[in-house]
């Protein structure tokens, strides 16, 4: 039973307590103190190397040693203090590596100030969770970037991790974290960025993959128990899903646009400069405000059959199932 126990609940309590709490602002928030420690190396790195790109492989290297090393010591220590106390403290580091709560609090905030018809507000709040310029976006626009955001995160915010804490717990899940944070930060295609981030883009791009993939299937999956247009949803990601410069981000985008017919994606300002993108999905309709709660209600329908699926491999692991 305890083995059941040591197995299962982490991950499940991770969940819950998303679910229910989401990100803690006020908190000191160990995916913060990542990004502290990427920006600090940054400064080093660039002071003290003049081929970016090997500077970039040893930020990588150091970046993922570090936050594998701490995770693992915590772990240790926890559980050797006793396994309910080792349980926990995992639960909460699983917790603090999903991001379905917080995904749609943002996004709904983007809602709610297109419902009161406060354009600039929403533009505000869509900032928040977008990468590109957001001052052109007109009122269409902002939600169609808060829908794509929604689909994309499902894969890299929320399922990616639950499937590699089933894979090696919370320091595996913390691994990946590392991973993505390094990509958000430093791995833009950018003269800044090109050399240094390129490594780290890469490797979100390789621990991103299979995700990716099996995250759109499950969507689709989702998209017909939720009621959506599966049917779309499978022809737009069978023909739309490399249509991005990632080989991962239209995954989940492709299958959202199919089952919701409306038309994602396309050219987008990122700091200053145009960036040409191929849409992604058919011009059905207009893009409504309520496709925001549809993209987020296909997250978080598609993050619970992945926690199932997470348990049982993770149950499997473990020998504790078959």
């Amino acid at each position: 039973m305890e083995k059941i126990l040591t197995a299962v609940l982490p991950p499940a309590l991770g969940f819950i307590l998303d679910t229910i709490i989401g990100d803690p602002y006020s908190m000191p928030h160990p995916i913060r103190l990542i990004g502290n420690l990427i920006s600090r190396l940054e400064k080093l790195i660039r002071k003290n190397f003049k081929n970016l790109l090997t500077g970039g492989i040893i930020l990588a290297m150091c970046v993922l040693i570090i936050s594998c090393t701490v995770a693992a010591f915590i772990l240790i220590l926890s559980y050797r203090i006793s396994v309910v106390f080792g349980i926990i403290i995992e639960g909460i580091m699983c917790f603090y590596l999903i991001a379905a709560k917080c995904l749609k609090d943002e996004s709904m905030k983007v809602y709610r100030a297109i419902e009161n018809n406060d354009t600039e507000g929403a533009r505000k709040a869509v900032s928040m969770i977008v990468g590109r310029d957001t001052d052109r976006l007109d009122k269409n626009g902002i939600i169609r970037a808060a829908v794509e955001t929604v689909a994309e995160n499902t894969s890299d915010g929320i399922t990616a991790p639950m499937m590699y804490i089933s894979l090696g717990g919370g320091v595996i899940g913390f691994f990946y974290k590392a991973v993505n944070t390094m990509d958000s930060m430093i791995g833009y295609k950018n003269e800044k960025y090109l050399q240094l981030g390129r490594f780290a883009a890469r490797l979100d791009d390789a621990v991103n993959y299979i995700p990716s993939r099996i995250t759109a299937a499950v969507m689709i999956f989702s998209a017909y128990l939720l009621g959506y247009d599966y049917k779309s949803a499978y022809r737009i990601w069978k023909r739309d899903r490399h249509r991005h410069a990632s080989p991962n981000s239209a995954q989940t985008e492709a299958v959202c646009a199919g089952a919701l017919n409306i038309r994602l994606a396309g050219d987008a300002y990122y700091f200053g400069k145009l960036h040409k993108k191929e849409f992604i999905g058919d011009n059905k309709r207009e893009i409504r405000n309520d496709d925001i709660l549809s993209a987020n209600k296909l997250m978080y329908m598609t993050s619970f059959i992945i926690l199932i699926i997470s348990l049982i491999v993770r149950g499997i692991l473990w020998g504790v199932i078959i």
